[in-house]
């Protein structure tokens, strides 16, 4: 997508897209003095007409994700959708064991996570995948123990693109009767899931990853007799005590139309998102030194990330303007160390410095991909023309 105002094309869909037009305009019905502006939970008509808002988001968000709408709990995002499904579990079900289990290269709205349970007295087991960043069954399955009563897995890795065979790695967790958690952020809306068959327990969602507004989430909880969260705020009777507040109809309503959209075309996105991410690759990847970091095979076509030899990543990042692309997780991009993600994989830190994450969206046009083709390019080439070790 061109940003005419500033001559940007942007390719970093992963972090943010923008808000579907038609999404916009559900949004700002209902937000002025002739909308339905009522308190969802308020007991007249004008709050009955905003409830009726609520109920088909939550109809549309289920029908995305093959579940009934029962099983939705709105949130401010999938930072809060995940830091309510793993304290929420973890303390719950704290009685039944303290073993805790996940990965390396989780967001770090999971890692942070569960490094905070671990103060709490909690044991968590970090899990390293493979080099390709895909996550061994077997690994799993050592690491779980009899006091192991919960596990998150990420779907499709923010940095990446690897998404984990999570109808496995559930069946896994419950033939040991632990619960397991999903952060879907990256996957909902992008990817087909049916969770009414899925062994899942919890998973996480933002709407700001699939064309919706940015400030709203949910959390899939499955209708289980020993599933049961502590809640995290307090304050209210909304959502079953589960998550009270006063609920945001406009961009509850925005996330729902945006799932419906999703379901709409969901199917042709992902041709048309593996058609550009290949072209991409192939513009590429005949360039000396240049690693692809994931596994295109276990991959959402939505992201790709590459490392290449002899060039540093902040000065290509530089380099590639007016494109907009990442060197890893938005999240952590004030950061200025490696990328964790890529480290665990393997990569050294020259190398996981020098990556760059490509993240297209349904806007991206072949044009763009192409433009990106040359403006790499020419960034590796010139870079390296200035590199001392290459120079010598």
């Amino acid at each position: 997508m061109t940003n005419a105002a500033a001559d940007l094309v942007y390719l970093d869909y992963a972090a943010t897209t923008p808000v579907d037009p038609r999404v916009l305009e559900t949004m700002l019905r209902l937000q002025g003095v002739q909308g339905d502006f009522g308190n969802p939970s308020a007991m007249h008509r004008a709050g009955w007409r905003s409830h009726a808002h609520v109920e088909l988001a939550a109809e549309r968000l289920g029908a995305l994700l093959g579940t009934s709408a029962d099983r939705l709990v709105w949130t401010s995002g999938a930072t809060e959708s995940n830091n309510l499904a793993i304290i929420g579990a973890a303390r719950h079900r704290r009685h039944r064991g303290r073993h805790l289990v996940t990965m390396l290269t989780e967001h770090k709205a999971v890692t942070d996570v569960f490094r905070a349970l671990q103060r709490e007295g909690f044991e968590v087991s970090w899990l390293r995948p493979g080099p390709n960043g895909v996550l061994d069954l077997g690994t799993l399955q050592a690491a779980m123990r009899a006091d192991t009563q919960l596990v998150s897995i990420m779907h499709v890795n923010n940095e990446t693109g690897v998404w984990q065979d999570i109808a496995k790695i559930g069946e896994c967790c419950h033939a040991r009767g632990a619960l397991l958690h999903v952060d879907a952020a990256q996957s909902v809306g992008k990817l087909p899931l049916a969770l009414a068959e899925l062994s899942v327990d919890l998973m996480s969602m933002t709407a700001h990853k699939l064309y919706g507004p940015k400030g709203i989430g949910a959390l899939y909880v499955a209708k289980r007799p020993d599933l049961h969260l502590e809640p995290l705020l307090f304050g209210g009777g909304q959502q079953q005590r589960l998550r009270p507040g006063t609920l945001p109809v406009p961009l509850i309503a925005g996330f729902g139309h945006a799932a419906a959209i999703a379901a709409d075309c969901m199917l042709s996105d992902l041709a048309q998102l593996r058609t550009l991410r290949d072209r991409l690759w192939a513009g590429i990847s005949d360039l000396p030194g240049i690693r692809l970091n994931g596994d295109l095979a276990m991959s959402y076509p939505g992201l790709l990330n590459v490392s290449v030899a002899d060039v540093e990543g902040e000065s290509l990042l530089l380099a590639l303007e007016p494109l907009c692309v990442a060197t890893g997780s938005a999240c952590n991009a004030q950061n200025q160390e490696p990328s964790y993600v890529l480290r665990a994989l393997g990569l050294s830190d020259a190398a996981a410095q020098g990556a760059i994450r490509f993240s297209i969206g349904r806007p991206t046009t072949r044009d763009e991909i192409d433009f990106a083709i040359r403006q790499y390019r020419h960034a590796v080439q010139v870079l390296r023309t200035m590199s001392p070790d290459v120079a010598a």
